[in-house]
Parts: structure tokens; C-alpha cells; sequence
């Protein structure tokens, strides 16, 4: 049974709600005066919710008393639910303590259908809340804890999905098997790869990085293979070392290898099933110890079908795959980059809440790095130490675009949001571009108190 203490200087009212609470299998404390509710609620731990007069001495109408005991309830358990028990002289005071995180007020005389309605779904949201700050505890350990075993490069993220993918990588780390990263331009591959590196076995050797699609096709090959002097035509006359050579005893990241040449692949192919290769102009062949890791942005499968990309090498390479989804798959980390982004700054500014909103609902076609190029630009825009919207100067979506967007805020920019504009729900609806119920289901749906 959920305890529900009554602070009330009235015995009648205190012994009128008793009843009522127990009918409904709620178990209901009682105590006549502020002290002896604050001592109760010192003393007992499981009370899951306050209902409180607002005055206790004769002849007083204020409310002052009320609010000093709703405030010194707070002090002792930030997070309780209080209802206000009312009468039409307080209501701004009661008005005013809502704002300032009370879960209710009910006028006297109370109608007792309504109130305990109100008493079960706060019960019940109290209960959400607490499981998802376990959760969200929960999930604050696990990136600790993975911070504090392996080199996490620094990165950046709150979610879910990432956590997941980090976890893996870093599994996956200490094998020296060939990794394939998969996600879309600017979500960040090279970070992942750089993480992979960082623990693995060959972190002390050479990390040597080649973004394939940069390469001119004619040079591909001497880049990654090394070439011997006269080779082809510009090749100069000494001998030229690949990528492979440079990254001997230590990893060999291949960005874009979707764009590999034929020829390429099919060295490729021999490299990861043998180890050995031959310089472009040599019949002597060289042999080295190599970690691949490889990234594409590319369909490869559907490559694979068209007769672009071997399906031998593709298994090669993808004995382990980690897909990194794009930001917008992710909109949790949004928020932290762009703070982690403008913290980068030379002067640290701040994100209106306009802002805020502006960038949970930017669709993010550039994922990572046009979020960091647009933190850049609005930082050194921003005449001020707080940057709005106009300055993030984000594209217009079209409308259909708008349509099909799901505009889902996070917990912390709907916290952001409410703090900014203190508490006042219409006023951060507004803010957030949501009615205010739409505003209260997802307050309760993070266990945010308002």
C-alpha cells in the first residue's frame, strides 16, 4: 500500500481524508502541524505523497504557511508529489507553488472522486519516474564504466544506439580481425575506426589512414601498394613505399573503400588472405602484418550485385560490420555535441531555447559534421554570449518534409527549455512548438517534474 501522509491542522479534515484514502487501499499518516509532518516524513522514506493545508494558525488566510512547509518538504525530498489543499484566498498563492514544482491544488470542500483520481496518477507517475531515473542511472554507470576501461578518443554521445555500438567496438578491439564500418558521411566513421585502433593489441604501432575515394584511380594502387621507380608514367625514379609498408605491425584504415578500383580489390583480397602483396612494377613479394579497418558509405551488397565490388573481398572485409547510424537515428546526442562544439570556441556561448528547438528539429542531412561546422559559423556570427535561431540560420525544410519529420525533444532540451523559461508550461509549449498537453505527456514520459 502506497503511504500517503496528511499535514492538516484540522482533525476533522485529517480524519476525513483517512477514511477516504483507506477505501481506496491507500495507507494515509496524519499529523496536525508542519513539524510533525516534516519529522514523518524524516523518520519514513516510503511516503510516496503529501496532500498539505496552506494555513495552520487561527485566523491566518495567507498561504505563507503553506508555502514555507511545501518548501521545507522539498528540501527533505526534492522529488515528492504535493498536493495543496486550498481555499479561494489562496488560490494564487496555490497557483504560484505549482509553478514551483507542486503536483496539484484542490479546493475545499474536495470533490473525492476527483482527488483520488488525482492521488493515482501522480502514484503512478511517481513510480515511472523512479524506474526511469533507475534507468537513467543505469545507463550514466554503463558510460562510465566503459569511459574509465577502454580509450573512448573522447567522443561524444548520450544514446542508447552509440552506447551500444562503443560497446562493440571496444569488444571487438582486441580480436585483429578485419572491421567494416558502415553509416552514412559525417557520422562520424573515422572516430569509430580511431577508437578500434586505440584499443587494440597494435595501438603502440603505426595508424596510418587513407581515404580511397580521394585517390585518383591511376595512383590507387601505387598508393596502397607502393610502386617501383619507373613504374608508371610520373612514378619518378625511386622506389615508392604503400600504405600497406607504412602501416606494417599496426592498422590500415580504408576510408570510402567502396571506390576501390578492380585491379585494387583484387590485391586487396590477396593482402587479407595471405598477407602478401607486390609493389605496382615488382614480382617480388613483400609481406606484412596488417589490422584493416575498413568504412563505405556505399551499398556495397547492392554493388555486389552490379558487378562494382567483389563479394570474396566483401566478406573479407566485413567479418565484423559496425554500423553507425546518422545523427538524425540519434537525436539524444545532438544537444551534447553542439555544447561539446561550442565549448570549443575561444569565447563558450550559449543556445537560446529557440535554438535548442531549432536543432533537435533539423533533420541533419550532414549528420556530425555539419553540426559541428554549424556551431562554428553561429559562434563566430553571434555578437553575444547566447546564439538564437536566426543566427544558427538552419535551411528551410520543405513543407512535406516538415510533415513527415517526427519532432521528438529530448529530456534535456525539454529540462533546458522548462528551466529557461521558469517553469511557466504555456510558456515552454510555446517554446517547443507543442500544445501544452502534448508538453505534459512527454514531461511524464522522461519523469521530469513540473
Amino acid at each position: 500500500m502506497d503511504k500517503i501522509l496528511i499535514i492538516d491542522d484540522n482533525s476533522g479534515i485529517v480524519s476525513a481524508l483517512e477514511m477516504l484514502l483507506s477505501l481506496h487501499n491507500l495507507q494515509p499518516l496524519g499529523a496536525i502541524t508542519p513539524q510533525a509532518g516534516l519529522q514523518l516524513l524524516r523518520e519514513d522514506r516510503d511516503i510516496r505523497l503529501v496532500i498539505q493545508d496552506m494555513n495552520f494558525s487561527a485566523d491566518t488566510t495567507s498561504g505563507e504557511e503553506g508555502r514555507e512547509l511545501f518548501f521545507a518538504i522539498r528540501e527533505i525530498n526534492p522529488d515528492l508529489p504535493i498536493i495543496l489543499l486550498t481555499a479561494w484566498t489562496q488560490l494564487e498563492m496555490a497557483v504560484e507553488m505549482v509553478k514551483a514544482g507542486a503536483a496539484d491544488y484542490v479546493g475545499k470542500p474536495w470533490d473525492d472522486n476527483k482527488l483520488i483520481s488525482t492521488i493515482n496518477n501522480l502514484l503512478e507517475l511517481g513510480e515511472l519516474q523512479r524506474h526511469q531515473r533507475v534507468s537513467q542511472q543505469q545507463a550514466l554507470q554503463a558510460r562510465n564504466d566503459l569511459a574509465k576501461s577502454y580509450d573512448l578518443q573522447d567522443i561524444v554521445y548520450r544514446s542508447e544506439k552509440m552506447q551500444t555500438l562503443l560497446e562493440m567496438a571496444t569488444q571487438v578491439a582486441r580480436s585483429d580481425v578485419p572491421v567494416l564500418i558502415t553509416g552514412p558521411n559525417g557520422a562520424g566513421k573515422e572516430k569509430i575506426a580511431d577508437i578500434v585502433q586505440a584499443n587494440s593489441r597494435l595501438r603502440g604501432g603505426p595508424y596510418v589512414k587513407v581515404n580511397v575515394g580521394a585517390l585518383p584511380e591511376a595512383l590507387m594502387e601505387a598508393e596502397l601498394f607502393g610502386a617501383e621507380a619507373g613504374a608508371y608514367t610520373g612514378a619518378g625514379n625511386r622506389a615508392r613505399q604503400g600504405r600497406f609498408e607504412a602501416a606494417d605491425g599496426g592498422t590500415l584504415f580504408l576510408d570510402e573503400i567502396g571506390e576501390l578500383s578492380a585491379s585494387g580489390q583484387v590485391k586487396l583480397l590477396r593482402v587479407l588472405q595471405t598477407g602478401e602483396f607486390q609493389r605496382l612494377g615488382s614480382s617480388q613479394t613483400r609481406r606484412v602484418e596488417v589490422r584493416v579497418i575498413s568504412a563505405t558509405n556505399s551499398d556495397l551488397p547492392r554493388a555486389i550485385e552490379s558487378g562494382d565490388f567483389r563479394q570474396d573481398l566483401f566478406y573479407r572485409l566485413n567479418v565484423i560490420e559496425l554500423r553507425l547510424p546518422s545523427l538524425g537515428e540519434r537525436r539524444e546526442d545532438i544537444v551534447p555535441l553542439a555544447m561539446h562544439f561550442l565549448r570549443q570556441g575561444e569565447a563558450p556561448k550559449k543556445l537560446s531555447p529557440q535554438a535548442l528547438t531549432a536543432l533537435t528539429r533539423h533533420p541533419w542531412p550532414g549528420n556530425v559534421r555539419e553540426l559541428q561546422n554549424v556551431m562554428q559559423r553561429a559562434s563566430v556570427l553571434c555578437g553575444g554570449d547566447t546564439i538564437d535561431e536566426a543566427v544558427l540560420a538552419l535551411p528551410a525544410q520543405p513543407v512535406a518534409d516538415r510533415a513527415e519529420m517526427s519532432f521528438e525533444p529530448s529530456r534535456e532540451l525539454l529540462q533546458q527549455t522548462l528551466a529557461s523559461c521558469n517553469g511557466v508550461i504555456a510558456q515552454a509549449a510555446r517554446e517547443l512548438g507543442m500544445s501544452r498537453q502534448a508538453l505534459y505527456r512527454r514531461l511524464e514520459k522522461h519523469g521530469i517534474p513540473y
